[in-house]
């Protein structure tokens, strides 16, 4: 048993390693969107700022702010979806991004932002009543079990074609079905992130945000270099996803001459 997941991991990432090396190469652009999305989320800023300087557009800070997000995002996911499906990304692609996945990532932050809602005013206040310090570490507990839960919840919102609610399921279920061969490499991945640029990625969703840089040469070249590594992964886990949802660790093993 352990002999066969083992000789499944090894199978099935030094294929992907492979696939994303190549797709990663020919598509290295991709690295400098993270400093339009930084651009974007600077600008965005700005403008909820003025917004909330003005009484009757306070109303719609939010959905203007989870809109802009969702936008953001979209456009993340759908140049992924280009590299993996067609191996290339183009600048026609860029401007179709922002909108190919809105409504979804829009609903799936909704679902998000109610369930948030529904614990700091009804659960929060109770176990507040309880223990104030009790509150704030079941809060931690419950974003570290969403990061691990839904951890592949970019890959189903480009991938799969669900509803918000469904695809919030799809991606729970998957982890729970291929959670060895989906976080064996993660886990090696986001460590080498770690050492190499000191971040830790703590939102399922916070992956096309773009990070703000300095505008020194160390602070563009650390952000580079971060951008570049970040990139590499969310190819990986695309083509890593795309291999284990459609297909099973017996039917890999029997294709194994595929994955060479």
């Amino acid at each position: 048993m352990i002999l066969g997941i083992l000789k499944d991991l090894l199978l099935v990432n030094k294929s992907t390693i492979k696939k994303a090396s190549k797709l990663f190469i020919n598509n290295w652009i991709i690295i400098l969107t993270g400093f339009v999305y930084s651009i974007l989320n600077i600008a965005l800023l700005i403008i909820m700022n003025i917004i909330f300087t003005i009484p009757l557009l306070r109303f719609f800070s939010g959905i203007i702010s989870f809109v802009a997000i969702s936008a953001i995002t979209s456009n993340f996911l759908y140049l992924l979806n280009q590299i993996i499906r067609y191996g290339r990304i183009t600048f026609q692609d860029f401007k179709d991004g922002f909108t190919a996945y809105l409504w979804k990532v829009y609903g799936i932050l909704f679902i998000g932002w109610a369930a948030s809602f529904l614990f700091d005013r009804i659960i929060g206040p109770v176990l507040y009543s309880v223990n104030s310090s009790f509150t704030v570490s079941i809060s931690s507990i419950i974003n570290l079990l969403v990061l691990i839960l839904l951890n592949a919840l970019p890959e189903t919102i480009y991938q799969k074609h669900y509803s918000a609610w469904d695809t919030v399921v799809y991606a729970f279920n998957f982890v729970r079905e291929n959670w060895i061969e989906w976080f064996v490499p993660n886990i090696i991945m986001i460590g080498i992130f770690y050492l190499v640029t000191g971040n830790v990625i703590r939102d399922v969703l916070a992956i096309s945000s773009g990070m703000f840089f300095s505008f020194t040469l160390k602070g563009i070249l650390s952000y580079i270099i971060g951008q570049a590594i970040f990139s590499f992964i969310m190819i990986y886990r695309g083509l890593l996803f795309d291999i284990l949802s459609t297909s099973t660790r017996r039917k890999r093993a029997y294709m194994q001459h595929l994955y060479e």
